[in-house]
C-alpha cells in the first residue's frame, strides 16, 4: 500500500517535476502544467487521467479510483493511497506525467530508458 511520502517520491522521480502548491494544497507540475495534487486529508491523490480511461478505471477498481462532483467531466480523478499498490500507483503517476509533459520531454525519457536497457547477445 502507498502513502503520501511514496506518492511524493514517485512524482519527484520524474523529469522536470516541480513541487509547489495549488489552492493551498501540495501540487506537482511539469514545465508549469499541473498534473498531480494531494487533498487535505493527505491520503487522497489527485491525478490527471485520459478521459477515455477514467471511467474504465473507476468502474474496474472503485475502491481505489473515484471522483467527486468537482471532477466530473474533467480529465482528473482521485486515488485512495492507502489501498493502491505501489506498482499500480507508479503506473498512474507516470501516465499523468505523460499527459502533461511536452512530447519532446516524454520522447527524451523514452529514449533514455531504451538506452539503459541491457542488450542481449545471441
Amino acid at each position: 500500500m502507498a502513502d503520501a511520502d511514496t506518492y511524493r517520491r514517485l512524482l519527484l522521480s520524474l523529469p522536470e517535476v516541480e513541487e509547489g502548491t495549488g489552492h493551498g494544497r501540495p501540487a506537482w507540475r511539469v514545465r508549469g502544467k499541473f498534473f498531480a495534487g494531494l487533498r487535505d486529508d493527505g491520503a487522497t491523490a489527485v491525478l490527471k487521467v485520459d478521459k477515455g480511461e477514467k471511467q474504465l478505471l473507476m468502474e474496474a477498481e472503485p475502491d481505489i479510483f473515484f471522483e467527486t462532483p468537482h471532477y466530473e467531466g474533467w480529465g482528473y480523478f482521485l486515488v485512495r493511497l492507502e489501498v493502491i499498490e505501489e506498482d499500480e500507483l507508479t503506473e498512474v503517476v507516470e501516465d499523468a506525467w505523460r499527459l502533461a509533459a511536452p512530447k519532446r520531454l516524454v520522447r527524451a525519457r523514452d529514449e533514455g530508458e531504451a538506452r539503459e536497457e541491457p542488450t542481449r547477445s545471441r
